[in-house]
């Protein structure tokens, strides 16, 4: 496995006690066994509370679907397996929906993300030889550039501050030759015509504990309607006109009324909250 680096020095870390230390004098903790790079208070916090209250939602080995692993299949544009013995690193991990799929390749997976949803990865992923996780910033990664077979990057890159810096860091990362596998929102006119856009100018503001329990409140209210319109056309045009959540009634019809109600409140939280 590959060796933390200092972000900004580019020196190897080597650990003593609870911390990682550089040779001329930086230090970065590690807590619960997962290296900090960057403070717990980050423009991602409410990031972290979403992967604590959703841990394993979109994990295929909880949801019994291969959602994640066929997401992941046609982003790479080949079998997860022949990923094995590359070197990997995914950055915006969350709680592990593709870590997983990728520690099962038998790649050395390097994963990070800037908010606490690492500690949910670990607990979901557990102990493996080819498994790393740190919290750090895609800005400062604590790696070599060019130490990578593979970078992924799945639905992060819009949650940052500055999505070319973004795209050009995560770049910066992949060996000559090597795959760089990411997405992005595409924008569209009809931005200014969708209620989640209004919604969110208020929630994104919020404390995320206060945002979450007004985004629930919202998915309660709606989510009933959603349901029952899903075959009627009409209605649920018109209903969406008015309710900002993301359904996947049409998307995974696999999922059951209660796992449907639970990526609901993820994703609407998810989008209502991005800072």
């Amino acid at each position: 496995m590959l060796n933390y680096v200092s972000p900004k020095t580019g020196q190897t870390l080597t650990k003593q006690n609870n911390e990682l230390i550089s040779g001329s004098g930086e230090s970065f903790p590690v807590v619960n066994d997962i290296p900090r790079f960057v403070s717990p208070d980050n423009y991602a916090s409410a990031f972290g509370l979403q992967w604590k209250n959703f841990a394993k939602t979109q994990l295929d080995s909880f949801s019994g679907t291969s959602i994640s692993r066929e997401r992941l299949i046609r982003h790479l544009g080949f079998p997860i397996a022949q990923l094995k013995g590359l070197k990997v690193l995914e950055v915006g991990s969350g709680a592990g929906r593709f870590t997983e799929l990728l520690v099962e390749s038998g790649a050395e997976v390097h994963s990070v993300d800037l908010s606490a949803a690492v500690e949910v990865n670990k607990e979901n992923i557990g102990d493996h030889p080819n498994y790393t996780i740190a919290q750090a910033s895609v800005y400062e990664l604590p790696f070599l550039k060019e130490s990578f077979d593979a970078v992924l990057c799945l639905g992060v890159i819009q949650h940052t501050p500055n999505s070319e810096k973004t795209i050009e860091t995560l770049y910066s990362m992949v060996k000559p030759g090597g795959l760089l596998s990411i997405d992005h929102y595409i924008w569209r006119i009809n931005y200014y015509f969708n209620p989640a856009t209004y919604y969110r100018l208020v929630l994104k503001e919020l404390k995320p504990q206060t945002s979450k329990k007004i985004v629930d409140a919202i998915v309660n209210f709606f989510f009933p309607l959603h349901w029952a319109f899903r075959k009627i056309g009409v209605l649920e045009w018109l209903l969406k006109r008015v309710s900002p959540l993301i359904t996947f009634m049409r998307s995974f019809p696999e999922l059951s009324k209660d796992q449907q109600y639970e990526w609901s409140k993820l994703d609407t939280y998810d989008s209502l909250t991005d800072y």
